[in-house]
């Protein structure tokens, strides 16, 4: 259900109270008239409205005020509509000569009081899982979507090398999708090649209840980019072997 803003319960309040100015002095006028009038009739020789010339004028001058009143309102409201048509709506840049000193000083303080109580307000001790500590080179930075996002780029790199790569699917291994990629790898000592670590930290960041800590997620981040080295090493010697056999001479 739409609930009205603060502003616009503001607004609406200040018209209904102009409005119920308006009608109360409107009440007041032709109660004052109507008096005036009827006093008129009664002291007029013949106690009649016909040649009461009482009446006339007080008509003629309560009319006269009626339309000063309302062309002084009309005035009133084109000149404030003209004034608010001829400020810009496009943001532009304060010059020095549009405050004062002392405001543009004000203004300054509060600006950098507000900076250092937002700076000073930032939680340097407070640690979120799945997320980085704030201060380090991985402050901001969430650990499963990072990791979650290597996947697209490195199968744009794979897809290069190997055109004809089954394209990927939403919840493949990587060990089983990088299969044909895997001769291109090194073992390390236990027989585990980078593509392994990072099998295991994209299952751990699809599959896994718990949010990656920061070991677990450095382990996965740098798995990808040494894949993505490996890949890129290559992608330039297939360029340069196939810039060999382009200048080999019939």
């Amino acid at each position: 259900m739409w609930k009205p803003s603060s502003r616009a319960r503001l607004f609406w309040i200040s018209e209904a109270c102009y409005a119920l100015l308006i009608i109360i002095t409107a009440c007041f006028f032709a109660i004052s008239c109507f008096a005036l009038l009827e006093q008129a009739v009664r002291t007029a020789p013949n106690h009649s409205w016909s040649n009461n010339w009482d009446t006339v004028n007080i008509g003629a001058t309560y009319l006269l005020v009626l339309v000063l009143s309302v062309a002084i309102c009309i005035k009133r409201r084109i000149a404030v509509r003209r004034r608010l048509q001829r400020i810009s709506t496009a943001q532009s840049g304060i010059n020095r000569s549009d405050a004062p000193k002392p405001v543009r000083e004000y203004i300054s303080q509060e600006f950098a009081r507000s900076c250092l109580v937002s700076y000073e307000c930032q939680p340097w001790d407070t640690i979120h899982p799945g997320w980085g500590r704030p201060g380090t080179e991985h402050g901001g930075i969430r650990f499963r979507r990072t990791l979650l996002d290597t996947i697209g780029d490195i199968d744009a790199r794979a897809h290069l090398i190997i055109p004809n790569l089954p394209p990927l699917k939403p919840h493949s291994r990587m060990i089983h999708h990088f299969r044909y990629l895997l001769p291109l790898f090194p073992k390390d000592d236990e027989g585990l090649t980078h593509l392994h670590y990072y099998d295991s930290a994209i299952q751990l960041a699809r599959t896994s209840d718990r949010e990656p800590n920061e070991d677990e997620f450095l382990l996965g981040l740098q798995a990808a980019d040494e894949i993505r080295k490996i890949l890129n090493d290559c992608r330039i010697e297939m360029l340069e072997e196939s810039r060999a056999q382009l200048n080999v001479p019939p």
